[in-house]
């Protein structure tokens, strides 16, 4: 046996959640051990949309621009065209706006409703393997590549954990204050802590056949994804790589000849080298019942299992955002115990939100393709489509990420939400991102720990963030006087969370500055209105 490791944080996986956790953790000055057992990134060709709101948590961590090096073309839109089949007109085309469109419509805008960026289109496995090269290049994190979790012990104050080195078939045994277990779908650290999945009923098989058609793109063109006779079609970027999710009947449980299924189902004829993949799956959507027990938690994948692949891009930077701050708080000494807790409150109920959204979405497909087979007209479709929510959201600043009524955003008394407003700074949403007038984004001026933006005419903050600091707790002191920010943002003091969600917010200085700051911070078990 070899010598016992010991470390802050043990995350297991490195895929997105695990990658965006470890680095979200080396952000606050908090070092950690990352074990894969996978020696590369698993080849993974699925687009991944990273919505606008990722994006912006991936831009404090410096991502951006590398992730954008190996996504689709910028100027091009990523289409969803509806179809009664392959050989026949398109019943109705969904535009989804390029980025480049997107960049030149937030320019013409200042209002705060518009994220710092646009979405991202990546292929799954340049969105892995670019994370964790970020991830091996970064001198806080220790990635064990090849090393394989296998099992966990709980204890009052830590976690301990063993993992086989499959190059040299030692174990080795980790221990560490927390753990995360961002280890996918069929997480073994959600089977170590013997937590289940909550499922939705009635779910279908799905096989996915990844194979190359130049006939395909060229008969097809620019559209990303086709909806036609309940199966999927997604052009992977912009070769003749193609990606086909197609469901299966109970009858075709296993399937072994991807060619021949694609014939069956699509009239697409296709040599046997020109399938690269398949694999098989199924849109059970579920949501792990606890996302904790005691110093161990799940992230990621590992607490909700969505479909198709690439589903949950955004739920799992969300996830991994969340409890990387929240852990550094309580690591460095000034998080509370209720700080913690949160990450399960605040994470669960956006997963159960987002699983509900994506069931919506694939009960369309379904819908449309039943209308089909049972003789509806194009135009009939097309206005039950037109019906229906968008398949695709690109921005991802929308209600579901907010955090209403968690344990460590001050309570208001009453909601002073103005209703048509494009943003807010109600406690616990995303605030309005206003361009300043030498054009940076106020965004990129908020701190890593707290933030508190002084709109005030006397700088009146200056003393609550000295009371902060006295306590021990990191925040920066950012006074803006331009009135486009004071618009949008509402409150003269407004206190901003590392992960750039309002937490408390006044126009006055408050009668008990430590009171807001024990609920904050977590120091304080019971939620506090303020009236």
């Amino acid at each position: 046996m070899a010598p016992v490791l010991r470390t802050s944080v043990l995350v297991v996986g490195s895929g997105v959640a695990g990658s965006v956790l470890a680095l979200e953790l080396a952000h606050h000055n908090v070092a950690s051990i990352v074990v894969e057992r996978a020696s590369r990134p698993q080849r993974h060709p699925d687009l991944n949309l990273v919505p606008g709101r990722s994006m912006e948590l991936l831009r404090r961590l410096g991502l951006t621009t590398e992730i954008r090096k190996h996504g689709v073309d910028p100027d091009r839109g990523a289409d969803v065209v509806w179809s009664q089949g392959l050989d026949r007109l398109p019943v109705l085309v969904s535009q989804v706006t390029s980025v480049n469109q997107l960049r030149r419509r937030y320019a013409t805008s200042n209002d705060g409703s518009a994220p710092v960026e646009p979405y991202a289109l990546v292929p799954g496995t340049e969105l892995a393997g670019g994370l964790r090269d970020a991830v091996r290049a970064h001198p806080l994190i220790d990635l064990r590549e090849g090393w394989t979790f296998t099992d966990l012990r709980l204890e009052q104050d830590g976690a301990i954990a063993t993992v086989l080195d499959a190059e040299t078939g030692i174990r080795h045994v980790i221990e560490a204050n927390y753990l995360a277990g961002c280890d996918g779908a069929q997480s073994t650290v959600r089977r170590c802590l013997g937590v289940s999945l909550q499922q939705l009923p009635a779910w279908t098989h799905h096989c996915t056949v990844y194979f190359r058609s130049a006939d395909l793109a060229c008969r097809l063109g620019r559209p990303s994804t086709i909806i036609t006779d309940g199966i999927t079609l997604q052009r992977s970027g912009d070769g003749d790589l193609w990606i086909g999710h197609l469901p299966l009947t109970p009858g075709e449980s296993t399937v072994t000849d991807a060619a021949r299924l694609l014939h069956d189902r699509l009239g697409i004829g296709l040599e046997a080298s020109q399938v690269e993949g398949m694999a098989q799956w199924d849109d059970s959507l579920g949501v792990a019942t606890g996302y904790r027990r005691g110093t161990a938690y799940l992230v990621g994948e590992a607490a909700h299992r969505f479909a198709p692949p690439g589903a949950a891009v955004d739920t799992c930077i969300g996830d991994a955002v969340d409890l990387g701050w929240k852990l550094a708080a309580s690591i460095n000494g000034w998080g509370g115990p209720a700080l913690l807790s949160s990450y399960e409150s605040e994470r669960r109920r956006r997963a159960l939100l987002d699983r509900e959204l994506l069931a919506r979405t694939l009960e369309t497909r379904r819908r449309f393709c039943r209308l089909a087979a049972a003789g509806a007209s194009r135009e009939f479709l097309a206005d039950v489509l037109r019906e229906e929510a968008p398949q695709v959201e690109t921005s991802g600043t929308g209600l579901v990420g907010e955090h209403p009524g968690s344990p460590v955003v001050w309570q208001e008394a009453g909601n002073r939400r103005n209703g048509s407003a494009p943003g807010t700074t109600l406690p616990g949403a995303r605030p309005p991102a206003v361009r300043l007038p030498d054009g940076d984004q106020l965004f990129d001026r908020l701190g890593p720990q707290f933030t508190l933006v002084d709109l005030s005419d006397d700088v009146s903050g200056t003393s609550l963030v000295a009371s902060a600091r006295a306590r021990g707790i990191p925040m920066a002191h950012l006074t803006v006087a331009d009135a486009a920010v004071r618009a949008a943002w509402e409150s003269r003091l407004v206190l901003v969370r590392p992960d750039q969600h309002i937490a408390w917010r006044t126009d006055d200085p408050p009668p008990d500055w430590d009171l807001v700051l024990d609920v904050v911070t977590g120091q304080h078990g019971q939620n506090h209105v303020n009236t």
